[in-house]
């Protein structure tokens, strides 16, 4: 198969070093984007009067065709070619003849496959900001049917107060809502056009590069050729969200196999989402969850390979840049396949709201509001502290709980004790006692859902610039 670059050499490219140089076999998914590219490009050729509008017509109705026959099927991208672009140009010159080799006029594969991985990754940010959306939505519906849902926080693992499932489920919320955002910032900071910087120091054809930046949706022309051409910036910066937000699904993750645990049970997995055992017939288990939370340590493999290729890179462009893709293209298929997943997981999760309150007052995670009682009825909060802590070592030893224990005990320990003790612990005087901002109390909560709602629906009709929205994958 004969080379883009094959006029310096004498002989032909051992076989084995071209397998090992080639990328058709993981780029041959950037099609789309070369084509689209190319399109650009020739009409701005066109426009210049570097191409006749004959040549132009010519290249453009190729391309097109080209695109259309790989989507309905008709052709195949070949393995024998040594990348995507080579492909290309290789098909659209077979069909228009000489013509379709004065496509690449002002043009290097440098500033090409630079412009292919921009326009590719500009739609994976829009398809995983569009995908948090849809787990944004299942998380806020759950928050609003689970208000007075009691169950108990934790620190250390260990049962700390009493809050409510939508309260819990909001701190996820909020780590997603960021995830969310960091979409839209890094695709307004990535989202400038490489094209028409050649291998790295421009084009002496008269190019008109806004032009070309302003047609595929680009918010305008990168500044400087070298970088143009050796920059992965972009890719860094979102496998490097990516993995902020695998993170935060393992959180999640890891909470939801807890919960579905014998020792909690506060959840039942859906049939669809859980697996059995092949040996051991009453297990049911949640292997989305842990998948989930296995891949993660994949996606941040993605990132530090990135960042290891990139950090010992002079100037300009350099083949290693070629070692961006594969990695990338994973990170991006296992971010999304997870993010899809684990959000009809939790659309399906089944709460058993009896066993989570039931949970919250056997771990005493109403002691601190008997201390704040205490401190109601006059007691320093230092010594109402201490009483509660001697009332807890009783229910300890007792197997009871503080709000089971007979006024009379509790008058034993402190005569501040009074019948609206028992009030003051139900789980929800606890809760909604709790009113800052922030906090689990009807108010509080009803506030942040309110916000919560408005700024995922301003979310879900934000504008990516460049990207036709045509579904999702």
């Amino acid at each position: 198969m004969a080379q883009l670059w094959g006029g310096r050499f004498t002989k032909e490219t051992d076989q084995s070093v071209y397998a090992f140089n080639a990328s058709i076999g993981f780029d041959r998914r950037l099609i789309r984007e070369d084509i689209e590219g190319s399109l650009a490009h020739a009409d701005m050729l066109g426009k210049q009067g570097i191409l006749t509008r004959e040549e132009r017509d010519a290249i453009t109705d190729g391309l097109k065709g080209i695109l259309r026959d790989v989507e309905n099927g008709s052709l195949t991208v070949d393995d024998g070619y040594e990348d995507v672009h080579s492909f290309v140009e290789a098909v659209l010159t077979e069909r228009i003849h000489e013509t379709g080799k004065k496509l690449h006029t002002g043009r290097s594969r440098n500033d090409q496959v630079a412009l292919d991985m921009k326009l590719y990754t500009r739609r994976q940010i829009v398809l995983t900001a569009r995908l948090l959306e849809d787990l944004l939505w299942t998380i806020l519906h759950t928050m609003e049917e689970n208000l007075e849902t009691w169950m108990p926080g934790f620190t250390h693992l260990q049962k700390a107060q009493p809050v409510t499932l939508a309260h819990h489920y909001g701190a996820y919320f909020e780590m997603f809502r960021r995830d969310r955002q960091r979409m839209t910032d890094l695709y307004r900071r990535m989202n400038y056009c490489p094209l028409g910087a050649g291998a790295l120091a421009g084009t002496t054809y008269p190019l008109d590069r806004e032009y070309v930046a302003e047609k595929l949706g680009f918010a305008g022309p990168t500044q400087n050729s070298m970088d143009s051409v050796s920059d992965r910036d972009y890719l860094i910066e979102f496998v490097s969200a990516l993995s902020i937000l695998m993170m935060h699904l393992s959180r999640f993750s890891e909470e939801i196999i807890l919960w579905n645990s014998n020792e909690y049970q506060f959840v039942e997995m859906d049939d669809g989402y859980s697996t059995g055992s092949s040996i051991m017939p009453q297990k049911k288990n949640p292997d989305i969850a842990e998948l989930v939370r296995g891949k993660t340590g994949r996606v941040y493999g993605a990132l530090t390979s990135l960042l290891v290729t990139m950090k010992g890179l002079p100037l300009a462009y350099n083949k290693d840049l070629q070692e961006d893709k594969e990695v990338s293209f994973d990170a991006f298929d296992t971010a999304q396949d997870c993010l899809r997943l684990f959000t009809g997981m939790l659309r399906t999760l089944q709460f058993r709201k009896d066993r989570m309150a039931q949970s919250a007052l056997n771990g005493f995670s109403n002691a601190t509001d008997a201390a704040d009682y205490l401190v109601g009825k006059g007691v320093p909060f230092r010594d109402a502290h201490e009483i509660v802590g001697r009332l807890v070592l009783y229910c300890i030893d007792q197997n009871t709980t503080i709000d089971q224990l007979p006024l009379e005990q509790m008058q034993r320990i402190s005569d501040r004790f009074e019948q609206d003790i028992y009030d003051a612990l139900s789980l929800k005087t606890c809760v909604e006692k709790r009113l800052t901002t922030g906090g689990p109390g009807p108010g509080a909560m009803k506030q942040a859902l309110q916000a919560y709602r408005a700024w995922l629906e301003d979310a879900g009709r934000e504008v990516f610039p460049g990207v036709e929205e045509d579904g999702r994958k």
